[in-house]
Formats: C-alpha cells, sequence, structure tokens
C-alpha cells in the first residue's frame, strides 16, 4: 500500500518528500528544482545524498533510527 507521499516503505515515502522539491547549495547558491536525492542505510541510520549539479558538492542528510 503506498501513501499520497509515495512510495510503499518509510525510506521510500521519506525521500519522495525531497525530491523534486528545490534544494539551494549551501556552498554555490545554486538552486536546484529537480533535485533527486539517495537513501542508504546501515541499519542504524538512514542517509540522503545528492549532488550540486553546479558545483558537485555532496548534500547529506541523515536521520538516526
Amino acid at each position: 500500500m503506498s501513501s499520497s507521499y509515495g512510495g510503499t516503505t518509510a525510506f521510500d515515502r521519506l525521500r519522495s518528500r525531497f525530491d523534486g522539491q528545490p534544494h539551494a547549495c549551501d556552498s554555490c547558491g545554486f538552486v536546484d528544482d529537480d533535485a533527486v536525492w539517495r537513501a542508504a542505510t546501515s541499519g542504524a541510520t538512514v542517509e540522503y545524498r545528492r549532488e550540486c549539479p553546479s558545483c558537485g558538492t555532496e548534500h547529506v542528510r541523515r536521520y538516526q533510527l
């Protein structure tokens, strides 16, 4: 069963809140209107990562489980 935020798992639903939302790079100020985040988990944490298409800076959002 999927929710209104998309996806069938909690990880997918959280990532769908990030994907497609405008994101301003902290390093260069570039605003990416279609930011896409990659998710990975170690079991204790979940990390969502994306790279700025302008300067290549990697942005990370980390959540403890």
